[in-house]
């Protein structure tokens, strides 16, 4: 069993790093061909950051790991809220102070609010995996528009700007994204191999395992970002990694268990954690439109999102 949790480590370390170099590349890529930054940002690095999940979800859904695969998304959900963002606004307040983020809420509780719903019969059809990927694409789609819609004083454009890379030789830019696509469903494949035995050692469901270990472990690469950012000054910037993130963890992490295994859902899944997950959401937006007007988000609510994240993590241990 040690043996297994070093692999998962180590595969969890590859994977965080393909996906890392994944959106390098093809951020590097985008830009040599004209792209704005402004669209790369909100598009391929937000996409980038959930790539760890989409691949877990695909693989763990071609295993037959049904519940692995929604227990991922919705467990990386409620990692990036009440973990990530938790221990980052501890670190240091985070301010909103962009529009972009406040149009970008609400489409994540939309989402949020589709995915309770579909979980609601305890069972992922094929069609609502369908759904949700094309939503995927809408979402993708509308985010590039509204690019060009962003006020210039909005810190959202500079501090996006400062984290695409420049003058990447394409030549460059091409082989890590490779490296990248290659690195990505490989690892994932050996890591859901060691989550499932870890998990079989220790009794616990494909659901546990995926809504704990898998969640936290892929929402690391969130969390080291969103300290990075908040350390630069770049608060809006770590803010929107994570509302990106959920964003499509819910349309394209969820639509993998849907599109390549479609059925039934763990009851657990469609009840305590979908709405944990929806609960942290409405909380996130209270914290950042409070009734004061200050538009923080304070260490207080930080540690009101930690003391709910070890509750949860409590609670399904002993219910697993």
């Amino acid at each position: 069993m040690i043996v297994e949790a070093l692999l998962f480590l180590v595969w969890l370390v590859v994977l965080s790093w393909g996906a890392d170099r994944f959106v390098f590349g093809s951020s590097a890529l985008a830009r040599n061909m004209g792209i704005s930054p402004m669209i790369i940002g909100l598009t391929i690095v937000a996409m980038g950051s959930s790539a760890p999940e989409i691949m877990v979800s695909a693989t763990a859904s071609f295993s037959g790991n049904t519940d692995t695969a929604v227990g991922n998304a919705i467990g990386s959900n409620i990692a990036n809220i009440a973990l990530v963002l938790g221990l980052t606004a501890l670190l240091k307040p985070l301010t909103v102070a962009s529009t972009t983020l406040k149009r970008e809420m609400p489409v994540m509780l939309a989402v949020s609010l589709l995915a309770t719903y579909f979980l609601a019969d305890l069972y992922l059809s094929l069609s609502e995996g369908v759904m949700l990927f094309v939503l995927f694409f809408i979402t993708i789609g509308g985010l590039a528009w509204m690019s060009f819609y962003i006020e210039k004083g909005d810190p959202l454009t500079q501090e996006t700007h400062d984290e695409v890379p420049d003058g990447v030789p394409t030549k460059k830019a091409v082989i890590w994204l490779l490296v990248g696509l290659v690195l990505l469903p490989l690892s994932a494949h050996f890591m859901v191999e060691s989550a499932v035995e870890i998990a079989h050692y220790f009794g616990l469901s494909d659901l546990v395992i995926g809504l704990t270990i898998i969640a936290i472990g892929t929402s690391l690469p969130e969390l080291a970002a969103s300290i990075a950012g908040v350390l630069k000054g770049e608060d809006d910037l770590a803010l929107g990694n994570i509302i990106g993130s959920n964003i499509f963890n819910i349309l394209a992490v969820m639509a993998m268990p849907g599109l390549i295994a479609p059925g039934n859902i763990d009851p657990d899944a469609a009840g305590r954690d979908i709405y944990t997950m929806l609960g942290l959401s409405f909380l996130l937006v209270i914290f950042c439109f409070n009734l004061r007007g200050t538009r923080r988000i304070n260490r207080f609510e930080a540690l009101a999102f930690l003391a709910c994240f070890l509750g949860y993590q409590y609670i399904v241990f002993n219910q697993g």
